[in-house]
């Protein structure tokens, strides 16, 4: 690199880090961005091969990935080797981290469920006890939210309860399949609102930072961007104590570089941003720098059949649709078995019905398979996991990754209110399903391990007091007024909620808050 100062270092370039980009550098800020892997080009990286010509025939190569329950050989190279970058844990807690080094990171990926958190999750502690509040309110962030739909493009309609706000929507007025109907129906005996999907339609089949967020940024002329930069650690001003840059690697040549800037911007994704501040040294004056880590319960589910739409009888006028049951426990009523909530994903769907829902085998169930095709209609989970201090990550000084940089170990584990919360939702989905007349084919109450949602929060949580937070409301490090985290970090509850909105939406006010700073040079 040249000796030049920018204005702000950005590390990462997925949802956080470009709407960090495009926020601070149309307001005049000279950004760096930094992103540990290549820009994806699909017309001249990507080709099209049959599965018996890959040495696996298609199968996910055994090591490299096996947390990542989405790769198989046709995708392997879009995620994080783990033999490359490898994560520890104790064999008796699991733990799935699915990581994307491309620039734009996981925002080329995402299922684009797009949600605002409520009141409910941002003063949880003062409805129920647990934990802490947010240093912000739902208020503080609704103007940010709908600014972010506005980019994003969200669908949906405006059927929230208080504990899922309406939005700034393209509506969808598309009709109720019969069978989405009945559901309703049902779910209103049970206390329980179906509300219509809610998702970002972005531009072009894309809604991420490449298409969205960053060409904004670079149309200013003031955003450098490197790729392939695997950032080793934070670099800290002798005389101030102040993070000043970073020392990085190129991830082909492995030649060994640094970068300067008045101000450091963390949006790695939550547990790349942790293990830089912890390897950096920096920032931890609480002692909570990768604690508190969250995510949200995914596995738990059920399978049903709608038999009217058997034997190739389900129209698209029966089947066909989606939903979101919003959170409904722990609302209006108190759950003696867990604290907060769990929301439920419907699906009515057209098309088949897996194999595995049936005890059957040869001829007996390729008749069964026929017969169910087209009547299929599920539902799965998405429950709050709650922000536990023995909830962590810390760095394992006994191995590296492939440039020598100490790894993350993660311990962490779910509790009785999980498992008890996963409980309710499969007995609650499938009386609500016999309800409307389906037949339940199969459940699960077993949660996937902890991080199988993707939706890994916390570890450097916001709030008003320096002791018990490591952010301020503004995503600001209280130990160092020019070093911000702007992803999923910062969460201070996870809620049941798909983060993403909300992490766009913090990023969005930290970054407008640090630029109207920095124009009057207060950092």
């Amino acid at each position: 690199m040249t000796n030049e100062t920018f204005d702000v270092l950005i590390i990462g370039s997925g949802h956080a880090g470009g709407m960090a980009a495009k926020i601070l550098t149309e307001s005049g800020a000279r950004c760096l961005m930094l992103n540990a892997g290549p820009v994806a080009d699909v017309s001249r990286n990507a080709e099209l091969k049959p599965a018996y010509e890959l040495p696996y025939r298609g199968f996910k190569p055994p090591g490299r990935l096996e947390h990542v329950f989405q790769a198989n050989e046709f995708n392997a190279n879009v995620w994080v080797d783990e033999q490359e970058v490898p994560y520890t844990f104790e064999a008796e807690n699991p733990y799935n981290w699915v990581r994307v080094r491309l620039f734009g990171g996981r925002s080329l990926f995402w299922s684009r469920q797009s949600f605002r958190l409520s009141d409910y999750e941002l003063k949880a502690k003062s409805r129920d006890g647990f934990g802490e509040d947010w240093p912000i309110s739902y208020s503080d962030l609704a103007p940010y939210y709908s600014r972010v739909e506005e980019i994003f493009q969200v669908s949906g309609a405006m059927d929230g309860p208080p504990q899922m706000p309406d939005g700034n929507f393209v509506l969808d007025d598309d009709p109720w399949s019969v069978s989405m109907q009945r559901f309703k129906a049902a779910g209103q005996r049970f206390g329980m609102p179906v509300c219509k999907q809610r998702r970002a339609l972005g531009r072009d089949g894309l809604a991420s930072s490449v298409n969205l967020l960053l060409p904004d940024a670079e149309k200013t002329g003031k955003l450098t961007s490197i790729a392939n930069a695997v950032v080793r650690e934070l670099s800290v001003d002798k005389n101030t104590g102040q993070p000043n840059g970073c020392h990085f690697v190129d991830r082909i040549s492995r030649r060994e570089m640094s970068a300067k800037a008045r101000v450091v911007v963390l949006a790695a994704g939550t547990l790349e941003s942790t293990r830089l501040l912890l390897n950096s040294g920096v920032g931890n004056s609480s002692g909570l720098v990768g604690r508190y880590l969250m995510d949200q319960v995914y596995g738990p589910g059920v399978v049903c059949s709608v038999p009217e739409a058997r034997n190739g009888r389900g129209t698209k006028e029966l089947m066909g649709g989606g939903a979101i049951v919003p959170r409904f426990r722990n609302i209006t009523t108190k759950s003696d078995k867990f604290l907060r909530g769990y929301a439920l994903n419907v699906t009515s769907s057209t098309g088949g019905v897996s194999p595995r829902n049936f005890a059957a085998y040869g001829a007996e169930l390729e008749k069964k398979l026929q017969e169910y095709h087209g009547s299929s209609f599920h539902m799965t989970m998405m429950g709050e996991v709650l922000g536990r201090y023995e909830n962590h990550v810390r760095i394992n000084k006994d191995k590296v990754d492939a440039w020598g940089i100490p790894v993350l170990h993660v311990e962490t584990k779910y509790t009785d209110n999980e498992y008890n919360m996963a409980k309710d939702a499969v007995e609650t989905g499938c009386a609500v399903a016999e309800a409307a007349g389906f037949e339940v084919l199969s459940k699960n109450t077993v949660p996937n391990p902890p991080g199988y949602s993707i939706h890994e929060v916390g570890t450097c949580r916001m709030g008003d007091d320096p002791k018990r937070s490591v952010l301020n409301k503004w995503c600001q490090s209280h130990d160092h007024k020019n070093l911000f985290v702007v992803d999923g970090a910062s969460f201070t509850s996870a809620g049941w909620q798909n983060p993403t909105m909300t992490i766009l939406a913090l990023s969005m006010r930290a970054s407008e808050h640090l630029a109207g700073e920095m124009s009057k040079q207060n950092v």
